[in-house]
């Protein structure tokens, strides 16, 4: 299903209530891999009640069944009083966005910094609590160790890729040129975020005792990195 098909879809199902297609992430930064990523996409119409949910299911159905992500879904009303709740997310949707119908429903937005980092802190060590837990759960087993690591990094190299942001840096929208960025504030090892990234976009797993390695060097890259925002945003005095 094409971006231009979505939009066809939405306008027939919503009418004028319709008022924004946003597209987003990495099909808009240009990192988009097909048959890997899924195309973003934000929707913000005039109504989002019950009655306008039933009638997005089918075209956000045939979306899905694409291989992309549900859309987001707000009112105006709702994105603009968003900001305080998912400032990294609005961040990116705002460095990295094509408008595809209606006006940008971002330009207005202001990203409060402090309440970025607090988010950013929180991501971050809830999302290696999270791979901690889910390692121990794959028993071992090599293919789940992989599948967890691949069905991680996205979300790592993004939380890595606001991290850049503490540092006043002008962040890349591509996701290993802002690790690498990233590599120049933070000493830490970033070739295992990027092997990772690469086991995604290829279908060949590499062998078994290679798996445990790359788990390894992955989570000390993403402990070091976590340690690291926590001492920039918490400074320790000597």
């Amino acid at each position: 299903m094409s971006n231009e098909e979505l939009v066809k879809e939405l306008r027939e199902a919503l009418g004028p209530a319709l008022k924004s297609v946003v597209l987003y992430g990495s099909a808009a930064a240009g990192d988009f891999v097909e048959g890997v990523s899924g195309r973003d996409v934000l929707v913000v119409a005039e109504r989002l009640a019950a009655s306008e949910l039933a009638a997005l299911a089918a075209p956000l159905a045939h979306w899905e069944a694409a291989g992309n992500p549900m859309p987001q879904l707000f009112t105006p009303e709702e994105l603009a009083g968003s900001a305080d709740v998912f400032p990294i997310e609005l961040a990116d949707m705002r460095q990295s966005r094509r408008v595809l119908l209606g006006d940008d429903p971002l330009t207005d937005i202001d990203i409060d910094m402090g309440l970025f980092r607090i988010q950013l802190e929180r991501e971050l060590k809830t999302r290696l609590l999270l791979l901690r837990r889910k390692y121990i759960a794959c028993g071992g087993k090599s293919e789940a160790v992989a599948g967890l690591m691949a069905a991680s990094v996205s979300t790592f190299l993004v939380l890595m890729r606001a991290a850049l942001r503490l540092y006043n840096e002008l962040v890349p929208a591509d996701k290993t040129l802002a690790l690498e960025k990233l590599s120049q504030h933070i000493e830490f090892d970033r070739r295992p975020l990027s092997d990772v990234l690469a086991l995604k976009k290829r279908k060949q797993k590499p062998a078994a005792g290679e798996i445990d390695s790359l788990f390894a060097r992955y989570l000390a890259a993403i402990e070091t990195v976590v340690a690291a925002v926590d001492q920039q945003l918490h400074p320790k005095s000597t």
